[in-house]
């Protein structure tokens, strides 16, 4: 019974609901009526601020392709790796086989620091080289670093380097680029 009793109560509310729309309707038609001038004067300012507001937000989203396309670069630079472990962490948990170097401007360098552990069973040296530039010319324009020194790393031993890579302040015409980086245990 108390359910039945919740639905007539429900019930009841909702005719009441019901039956004050009308009235709610023709107040609001009376108020507008009387006010028509206010409303249109209201209207045209919404609209023309609303107006204002999409051109100048399209001005300014043309404004930032523009420099965006001409003066930033994006990459991920792929690593291979030749008789070592390249990882993000110290603990040689998060294996990477990737840079992402992210959005760069002309002018700018941008560093990673990574750790590589020989993972074989004797001693050895690093030597890094680059190749598959695309566009080729971003080779011209863009030059990559590293901090290692020549020591060597025994097995089972790792080094901390840190990837520097330095865009050229006068590099244009270079929106994206990729670069393969090689990572050579020797020894």
């Amino acid at each position: 019974m108390g359910e039945q009793a919740s639905q007539k109560k429900t019930s009841e509310k909702l005719k009441k609901i019901s039956d004050g729309l009308p009235k709610i309707a023709s107040q609001c038609i009376l108020f507008f009526t009387k006010r028509t001038k206010v409303m249109k004067v209201a209207l045209a300012i919404v609209a023309f601020m609303f107006l204002a507001g999409a051109i100048s937000g399209l001005m300014l989203a043309q404004v930032m392709s523009v420099y965006q396309t001409s003066s930033t670069l994006s990459n991920v630079g792929t690593l291979k790796v030749i008789g070592v472990g390249v990882y993000w962490d110290a603990g040689f948990t998060n294996r990477t086989t990737m840079i992402d170097w992210g959005i760069l401007e002309p002018g700018t360098q941008k560093s990673f620091t990574i750790h590589i552990r020989n993972e074989g069973n004797s001693p050895l040296t690093l030597s890094k080289a680059t190749s598959n530039w695309s566009p080729s010319t971003a080779s011209t324009v863009m030059t990559l670093g590293w901090n290692y020194n020549g020591q060597t790393i025994n097995a089972g031993a790792s080094v901390q380097v840190t990837f520097t890579l330095t865009v050229n302040a006068n590099t244009a015409g270079i929106t994206t680029f990729s670069v393969d980086i090689t990572i050579i245990g020797s020894g």
